[in-house]
């Protein structure tokens, strides 16, 4: 299963996610795609996300059972320790 949440996307970007996967709930979309067509679909997130940001979350084989891929500016990035992904925030800027 691939899973795409978007925020402050441009309009344009989430009718061309709407095309290939089901967008479940703003900004929120579902679909079920081989790799080529997974990294296909996040090279035009990517291309397209102009100010806003977006986190990708597929099925893989690993301990966690899933990889995640980030873009756009947000308090949360993926990292790897020790093999296993998780999460790392930034500081807060507002205080």
């Amino acid at each position: 299963m691939l899973v795409i949440v978007l925020e402050n996307a441009p309009p344009r970007l989430r009718g061309r996610l709407a095309v290939w996967m089901l967008e479940v709930r703003a900004g929120v979309y579902v679909g079920n795609y081989s790799r080529k067509v997974r990294e296909n679909i996040w090279d035009q997130v990517v291309e397209g996300i102009d100010e806003g940001n977006a986190v990708m979350a597929w099925q893989a084989r690993n301990e966690l059972g899933f990889e995640v891929k980030t873009t756009g500016k947000n308090r949360r990035i993926p990292v790897e320790f020790d093999g296993v992904q998780l999460v790392s925030f930034f500081p807060s800027v507002d205080g």
